[in-house]
């Protein structure tokens, strides 16, 4: 009986503190839910408020629908996830972009994000390495990645920069121009097959051209790409010596400045605020004005093909295939965003590069994709059958060359603008052009040694 009363008394015992337990917890899942303590008396339990968004600025030199494209897909990010919001900042283009983030570096307020890469700023400090970044994201996949785009933004092994889109110079050209007289885009495979043809193009009133054959791009560039298509190289294999008043070099910029001021069969736009020179040379061609001109893959989303074609840079006689530059375009973290801004940008950046989006961006602009997994995307697969330009680009960079790395921090390059400007604009021989760029070109390299 003494037994039955004991285990009587500890099963009521049990069976209160059972209820106790319960009753303490009636108001779990609540904010400010009590439970209690070890001196019993009831402790205020906290639950964690949420945490608010990182919010971070990205720099971008996009104009035009390209301008409004990169909008969007700001908005699509911002409605995907709830723990970065992204303000994106326009700026005027990507020389802009990089002349006030240098400002903003020195005053201490750079932003989180920005379209644009400086290898020299990278050695010096004023980017952020992104290793540790990637090495924590296992969705990377490296190995995804174009990889000539990827290397690209490396700098002593180390990643810098994160490949958004890549671009490279292709041909535009009006239909109803080349059928006029009979020309076969697809024969246009040379230089000196595209200046025959831009000849039989241009019109001519009273020695005053109306109507020109072609219009290559303001700039080094363009005409740089003609350059590495007839094997020149602006370093010398050992990267001591410039070489830019090698015969490759004279002769093909000698070539474009008689086609532009003698033969007067092409013209280019120049100056302007931003992107207004580039969109004068569109405007000619949609207008009738010109026949083709050379410009960005990316200018794919603003151009019009049911009046328009598409097709490679040519290359020289003899020399085999073009080789223009197939380059991506970056960006970067600034060092002195704090490590919750640098997480968020990478966010961002990773979020712009994934199969569908790059994918998606190369549709709407023109530009080529990032990864190679975008080019088994549906869309793009069903895109690219009844948009057969959207092809061109990704064909040319297959055998385009890597952008030049300027080891004096672009003072190489800066002597290159001025030497095209004087070809292009004011009419002065290319072999007194180089010459001059290259004495400037060679101090500055010898500086480092």
């Amino acid at each position: 009986m003494l037994k039955m009363k004991k285990w009587w008394a500890m099963t009521t015992l049990c069976s209160l503190m059972f209820l106790a337990a319960c009753g303490g917890n009636t108001g779990a899942g609540k904010s400010g839910a009590e439970a209690p303590s070890n001196s019993g008396q009831p402790v205020k339990q906290e639950t964690p408020a949420s945490k608010d968004p990182v919010t971070i600025e990205f720099w971008y030199g996009l104009g035009g629908k390209l301008g409004e494209n990169m909008a969007k897909t700001i908005d699509k990010f911002n409605a995907s996830q709830n723990e970065v919001i992204v303000k994106g900042i326009v700026q005027g283009d990507y020389s802009e972009t990089e002349k006030k983030l240098q400002a903003a570096i020195a005053s201490g307020q750079a932003p989180a994000a920005v379209l644009s890469s400086n290898m020299d700023w990278a050695r010096k400090g004023y980017y952020a390495p992104l290793d540790e970044l990637i090495k924590n994201d296992p969705d990377f996949k490296s190995e995804d990645f174009v990889q000539t785009f990827l290397n690209q933004g490396k700098v002593d092994g180390v990643q810098y920069f994160l490949p958004m889109y890549g671009t490279t110079q292709v041909m535009y050209y009006r239909k109803d121009a080349l059928q006029g007289q009979n020309i076969d885009p697809a024969s246009l495979t040379t230089w000196e097959k595209l200046a025959d043809a831009a000849a039989k193009m241009a019109k001519k009133e009273g020695g005053k051209t109306t109507f020109f054959g072609w219009e290559p791009m303001w700039g080094k560039d363009n005409m740089m790409d003609a350059v590495f298509s007839k094997g020149g190289k602006v370093l010398s294999e050992d990267g001591k010596q410039v070489l830019i008043d090698s015969p490759e070099w004279v002769d093909t910029w000698e070539q474009f400045r008689k086609w532009i001021h003698e033969d007067k069969i092409m013209r280019i736009h120049s100056g302007g605020q931003g992107w207004e020179y580039w969109y004068k040379t569109i405007d000619d061609v949609m207008k009738g004005q010109a026949a083709g001109y050379t410009g960005s893959s990316g200018d794919q989303g603003d151009l019009d093909f049911t009046i328009l074609g598409a097709m490679e840079q040519p290359g020289w006689e003899g020399k085999g295939e073009g080789k223009p530059v197939a380059e991506a375009i970056m960006a970067g973290i600034p060092a002195k965003a704090s490590k919750e801004q640098q997480e968020a940008a990478y966010k961002w950046f990773t979020f712009f590069s994934k199969a569908e989006n790059t994918a998606k961006w190369s549709m709407d602009n023109g530009y080529i994709a990032v990864r190679q997994s975008a080019l088994e995307d549906p869309e793009f697969k069903k895109f690219s059958e009844s948009n057969p330009q959207i092809s061109v680009p990704l064909r040319q960079a297959s055998h385009g060359s890597e952008p030049f790395r300027d080891p004096t921090g672009g003072k190489i390059n800066d002597a290159l603008k001025i030497a095209a400007d004087k070809v292009q604009i004011e009419n002065i021989p290319a072999a007194e052009a180089l010459k001059a760029a290259k004495e400037i070109a060679q101090r500055e390299l010898d500086k480092l040694k």
